[in-house]
């Protein structure tokens, strides 16, 4: 029951924003049948998705892991998106690209901490996260610039690859 009141709310508070501007009659940003529509809405996705969305722990509700979370779009990952973007060019500019798959080893434990760092490494330009090994979670990534010595590990060293993402994503979702 807890799971479906947390996903409903939640819910209905990204349903609101994305509406925000839609009316004038509810605190000047939203009128009364478009709440009502979010909150029908997000009782149906709540119910729906109550048990992919909260699985067995809350830990995500801890309001410091959101302004970590926050911190690490704004720090690491801008930064690291930054870099990615100027790579990339240079390399389609000079024609030195050796694109290949490879295997990382990020040693995460939870399927939150997995998805947050595949995401964060396709949408880094340059890397494409192509599947997950659910076993040892291991992630194999299509790298643009394979380099034959961190070939010589396997899996590959994470740090060639995702940088300090995998120690980012531990302090907010393990």
């Amino acid at each position: 029951m807890i799971a479906f009141i947390v996903t409903t709310i939640l819910c209905f508070i990204i349903y609101l924003l994305f509406t925000t501007g839609s009316g004038t009659e509810v605190l000047g940003l939203w009128s009364y049948i478009e709440v009502a529509f979010g909150a029908l809405l997000s009782a149906i996705v709540g119910f729906v998705a109550r048990k992919v969305f909260v699985k067995d722990s809350f830990r995500m509700l801890n309001p410091v892991r959101w302004f970590i979370f926050l911190g690490y779009l704004i720090g690491p990952f801008f930064v690291a998106l930054t870099k990615a973007n100027l790579d990339v060019a240079y390399r389609v500019i000079t024609n030195k690209i050796k694109p290949g798959i490879v295997r990382i080893s990020p040693e995460l434990k939870t399927d939150f901490g997995i998805t947050l760092l595949a995401n964060s490494i396709t949408l880094t330009p340059g890397t494409l996260s192509v599947d997950i090994d659910e076993d040892t979670n291991d992630l194999f990534i299509h790298w643009i610039n394979v380099d034959e010595k961190a070939l010589e590990k396997k899996p590959v060293d994470c740090k060639c690859i995702c940088g300090n993402f995998p120690k980012w994503v531990r302090r907010i979702a393990e």
